[in-house]
């Protein structure tokens, strides 16, 4: 991987200075640039990790919220990056940079200046908001955008949901993006299978998969010991395994999913599983909305 020109040292920034997301700025759209000025947000957060070296006690750190507080504050950064200009997303789940992303020249001091008077609202809960800016000096990680509350709602509602709902919601999830014959097994245990279904590619070629639900709360996250329980147990009976979670996988357990030499494993996180729900439309009403095309009322102002 390319290395960047802002070091861990130069991302640093004073506690007493702002929010402590901004020093996640810098990182993500320099790790951007690097990747051609777009790139999947779960790549994004990893690839941000890694560079600041964010160790794995920091990263098992939690909101009162139980939220991952890393995460959330490199969530943050983006959020307050998308409202600078410098970010977009053209779809769930990829960060890009916009053109004065991609030609900015930033440090702490500009993203400070950059991020300080800018206005957004914060919502504890769903219907609670309050104004702030990123000037506050509280402004942590026990908070989320008020613009993505249904995604919140979603998975907390899959959260509530007992072992068995949740896996026959997986179940039915799987069969609306094709996996055909899909059926719960009910196996017990951390390394059991919950299911089984076929994968059709053609006419000609299909092939068994097998997938595992893990139902962890707000701020979870599989390790690789959970992927390589996975594997043992579905070794021997299926070609492909898909592993679901309502919390998030470390950087060590992707890469144990996609280890050589082993079964293939599908990893799908949180934020994976809520884009699933969209596309298929599952338990989510698609709502329209508008953009102001202010130019048009330009010829009415004379």
């Amino acid at each position: 991987m390319k290395e960047s020109v802002c070091s861990p040292a130069t991302t640093k920034l004073n506690p007493k200075k702002g929010p402590q997301f901004e020093r996640f700025a810098l990182p993500i759209v320099e790790i951007l640039k690097d990747m051609g000025f777009a790139g999947n947000a779960s790549e994004v957060l990893d690839r941000v990790i890694e560079r600041l070296k964010i160790s794995e006690a920091e990263q098992a750190e939690t909101t009162s919220t139980g939220q991952s507080r890393v995460r959330n504050q490199i969530a943050w950064a983006r959020f307050y990056l998308v409202k600078a200009g410098l970010l977009a997303s053209p779809r769930r789940g990829v960060w890009a940079l916009t053109q004065a992303g991609r030609t900015a020249k930033l440090n702490a001091d500009a993203v400070h200046a950059l991020f300080k008077n800018i206005p957004l609202r914060l919502s504890r809960n769903p219907g609670a908001a309050e104004a702030t800016t990123a000037g506050d000096e509280t402004g942590d990680a026990d908070l989320s955008p008020a613009e993505d509350n249904y995604s919140a709602e979603l998975l907390s509602i899959l959260r509530s949901l007992p072992p068995a709902g949740f896996e026959r919601i997986c179940q039915r999830l799987l069969m609306e993006h094709g996996i055909d014959n899909v059926v719960v097994t009910g196996r017990s245990g951390d390394g059991g299978i919950d299911g089984v279904g076929v994968l059709v590619v053609n006419a000609f070629v299909s092939f068994k998969v097998v997938f595992q639900c893990k139902r962890f709360k707000e701020g979870g996250r599989v390790g690789p010991g959970h992927v390589r329980d996975f594997r043992g147990a579905m070794a021997g009976t299926a070609e492909k395994g898909i592993l679901i979670t309502t919390a998030t996988f470390t950087i060590d357990a992707k890469a144990e999913a996609c280890k050589s030499g082993v079964p293939p494993i599908e990893l799908v996180d949180q934020d994976q599983l809520v884009s699933l729900f969209e596309k298929a439309q599952l338990g989510l009403v698609p709502r329209q909305t508008f953009d102001v095309n202010r130019e048009f009322f330009n010829e009415f102002r004379t």
